[in-house]
């Protein structure tokens, strides 16, 4: 039987065989790799991947695909919402310590997707996501550009971020009404050691009112935290670097 994509899922079918062989390559997956699909779907890019690498683990949510997953006797389904998946258990059972982790992530959901990966960020190897590509023009974005923001400071901070692949609308089905890509993201070997909450909450006050001068919002709550260095906050939260907020999360962190 036919399977209707579903929106609540946020389901496009990746339809396009070039396509799907360019994503492919862009993994390099190799035999006996630990690695994990998201949201295989309809298995386009899953076929491809367990022919190189013999064994594949897959979270699906959707009941019916899983199902049907099931009976792929190289798979191992876990029938869940991939907010809820615990990474380390997965790379526990599957007797690894970094995890490769790859997929067609749901538009809808894909940056808190990031955000929970991102909690085992040590445990992972690389991610190859397949995004809408406004979100991946975000994780990639440059300071003192339009894309730049809490997103490309707390991934850049963990991640080496590389745009690999643009996808057009016409490779799904349904097609969607944005433009995709994919994106290569390397966990950095030594990123600089910080409290990633205090990052996190630090970031989110600088970009809160990004048209206006940081005096206004993260001056303000540095003054909470009787921060006494010096950082300058006559600048918009586009013109800080990532690793100025890294650094002054970190003296804001030891000074608490």
């Amino acid at each position: 039987m036919k399977h209707i994509p579903r929106k609540r899922f946020g389901q496009n079918f990746l339809t396009d065989g070039g396509i799907i062989d360019a994503i492919v390559d862009a993994i390099d997956p190799k035999a006996g790799d630990p690695m994990v699909e998201i949201g295989p779907g309809l298995m386009a890019m899953t076929q491809p991947l367990v022919k190189r690498v013999g064994r594949l683990t897959v979270i699906e949510l959707d009941r019916d695909l899983a199902s049907r997953l099931r009976l792929h006797q190289q798979l191992d389904v876990i029938e869940s919402d991939v907010l809820k998946v615990d990474f380390a258990a997965v790379a526990q059972g599957l007797q690894t310590r970094q995890l490769r982790v790859v997929g067609n992530l749901p538009y809808n959901i894909s940056t808190p997707i990031l955000f929970h990966l991102l909690e085992y960020v040590d445990l992972i190897q690389d991610q190859h996501f397949m995004l809408q590509k406004e979100v991946i023009d975000r994780m990639v974005g440059a300071p003192s550009t339009a894309a730049y923001g809490r997103l490309s400071v707390l991934l850049q901070w963990r991640y080496a971020m590389q745009e690999v692949l643009f996808v057009p609308p016409e490779s799904f089905d349904p097609p969607p009404k944005v433009n995709s890509a994919v994106v290569r993201m390397v966990p950095r070997a030594t990123p600089a050691p910080v409290d990633k909450r205090l990052l996190e909450e630090l970031v989110q006050v600088a970009f809160s009112q990004r048209r206006k001068l940081l005096r206004h919002t993260l001056g303000r709550w540095l003054e909470t935290k009787a921060y006494a260095g010096d950082f300058d906050v006559k600048r918009r939260a586009e013109e800080v670097s990532v690793d100025e907020y890294v650094a002054l999360a970190a003296e804001v962190g030891a000074a608490a």
